[in-house]
């Protein structure tokens, strides 16, 4: 991104910029190969899903509104992937009937998959499951009952059971995620004993599995370099010597879309009390948060562009702010000790790394404020991809019909 760009937009505003977004999806290919299929979870950032329809092998949706989008976007139904952990019957019917077999559904419990299966066989369709495994959380279900679903799986008339879905958490060490491949590797191998499978042994049950391995990101000033490339090389030899050789998929969100993404907010108001100094910021903790930030301790990469681009920073000393949002709250902190010589009202800061989750993430109705203005730029080009919204129509309580 350069800086003709960031001038261009009027702040609060998130700019993302696709190329970066489609080079990061390149390099991950690269390392990967071919035979790894990569999926999208758009719950990290639906604005970044046209972008990457040519890219992915497919897109992780949790809800019926991820779904749509999609469905506006013309994402092809072999790149589909109906996945949540609350799913809505009329939803799952309406998908069965428009995606049939080309889709993939993952079920979350024993009443999902009977769900599933009601809604396929009401279509008269089949339709193709992952069943996901807990990992000691509300999602996915513990190994009896997944077990106990495939076992009965002549009752399920409607849907074929294609593997298992395994996602644990994110920003994970790479020990974890080795370890957790190896786990995935035995369990496959524990229900292919029991109950057979695999493409080798000639049809499908049971043979693919989605990983989430829950890859880093590097947020913050002063965490030691990260080398993705040898990571990714590491995580591709580790999966293509699992022992039971499912067909792999890696489910990613964070991962992929973090390092494209821009939060533009401007310095409104500089003060001074008992020897703190604050810088008064037209954004806010309602629209940028980053995983880790620990209330405000860590500094994320943050770009100041100057409202007089003539101004000499070096006119004043090192000076340290407390930059706080526009909120009414003791609670809307950004960076607590945020150190640059003669900051000025208007200068605008740039937080960096911000392409996952912020756009969405944030308390965005507290205080009626306005969502702010989403860019996206790509080839030589800065567009708008949705214009402020006024969110006090959301917040003022009115007396409607429900049907």
């Amino acid at each position: 991104m350069n800086e003709q760009d960031f001038r261009q937009v009027k702040t609060p505003a998130y700019i993302f910029s696709e190329d970066e977004l489609t080079d990061r999806f390149r390099m991950i290919r690269d390392e990967l190969g071919d035979q790894i299929r990569l999926v999208y979870a758009i719950k990290a950032n639906p604005f970044l899903t046209g972008a990457l329809i040519p890219y992915a092998d497919a897109f992780e949706l949790c809800s019926p509104g991820e779904e749509h989008i999609c469905r506006k976007l013309n994402v092809k139904a072999e790149q589909i992937v109906i996945s949540g952990v609350r799913k809505e019957e009329a939803h799952i019917r309406e998908c069965a009937a428009l995606y049939g077999e080309r889709a993939v559904f993952t079920a979350e419990s024993a009443q999902q998959m009977d769900l599933i299966n009601r809604a396929a066989a009401g279509e008269g369709v089949r339709v193709r499951v992952l069943l996901r495994l807990s990992s000691g959380n509300q999602f996915g279900m513990d190994e009896e009952t997944l077990r106990g679903l495939i076992r009965e799986r002549s009752s399920f008339a409607a849907v074929d059971i294609i593997g298992i879905q395994y996602f644990s958490g994110t920003q994970k060490k790479e020990r974890r995620i080795l370890s957790e491949i190896d786990m995935l590797d035995d369990f496959i191998l524990s229900l292919r004993e029991e109950f057979g499978g695999g493409e080798e042994a000639g049809h499908h049950f049971l043979s693919e599995l989605e990983f989430g391995p829950g890859l880093s990101v590097t947020y913050f000033e002063n965490e030691p370099p990260f080398d993705d490339r040898a990571l990714l090389r590491t995580l591709r030899e580790k999966l293509e010597h699992m022992r039971s050789r499912p067909k792999i998929t890696l489910e990613m969100g964070r991962y992929i879309a973090a390092y494209c993404g821009y939060y533009l907010t401007t310095v409104c108001d500089l003060k001074g009390k008992a020897g703190e100094r604050y810088a008064i910021v037209d954004g806010g903790i309602h629209q940028v948060n980053y995983y880790g930030q620990m209330m405000a301790m860590k500094v994320p990469h943050i770009q100041v562009l100057k409202a007089d681009p003539a101004a000499d920073p070096q006119e004043a000393d090192d000076a340290g702010y407390t930059l706080c949002g526009s909120l009414c709250t003791t609670a809307d902190v950004l960076v607590r000790e945020f150190s640059y010589p003669n900051l000025q009202i208007g200068d605008i800061l740039v937080f960096e790394r911000v392409g996952a989750y912020s756009v969405t993430e944030g308390i965005s109705l507290f205080l009626s404020r306005d969502l702010p203005r989403v860019y996206l730029s790509g080839n030589g080009r800065l567009t708008m991809a949705r214009n402020q919204i006024f969110t006090e129509d959301f917040n003022y309580g009115r007396t409607v019909e429900h049907s």
